[in-house]
């Protein structure tokens, strides 16, 4: 597929995991994602710290999430996400797959560290942060792939 395609797949899956695979026509798969995303959501208790989120409240919404639940979050999302670009075509790009597992790693912290580290004086929260280090960790896994790209030697065979 093109990149259009391929961006049109990421977006709906930054939507909602498991959109991208039924425009793919995974249809199991993306019932399998959206399942699998409402009940991490429900017991995480995530959309209930979305709205305190948004009000800059980072430490009522911390106090409503389930963090037990909240940790599988990042990377269920970032295995939709990549999951679906890589049906839409991203399988024949090389080493695509960086990217998306250090922004789940990066995600992944930025939850664990969500109740203590602070922007601009106020508790960041278990929704900004984790965004926030998504996009960081993405930024990052963009740089080692690239690095990787120039020191790998390229088969022929592989």
């Amino acid at each position: 597929m093109d990149k259009e395609k391929r961006a049109e797949i990421i977006f709906w899956s930054i939507a909602f995991p498991g959109f991208g695979q039924f425009l793919n026509k995974k249809y199991a798969k993306g019932f399998l994602f959206v399942i699998l995303e409402f009940i991490v959501n429900v017991q995480a208790r995530l959309n209930l710290a979305i709205i305190p989120s948004f009000h800059g409240l980072g430490e009522a919404a911390n106090a409503s999430v389930n963090y037990q639940w909240i940790m599988f979050y990042p990377c269920l999302y970032l295995f939709s996400m990549y999951d679906a670009y890589r049906d839409a075509g991203g399988e024949h790009i090389r080493y695509a797959f960086i990217p998306f597992v250090v922004s789940a790693y990066a995600g992944t912290i930025g939850v664990v560290f969500s109740s203590t580290m602070e922007i601009f004086g106020k508790v960041a929260g278990v929704i900004w942060l984790p965004i926030l280090f998504h996009l960081g960790g993405y930024l990052i896994g963009l740089i080692i792939r690239a690095i990787i790209l120039k020191t790998v030697r390229v088969n022929p065979q592989t």
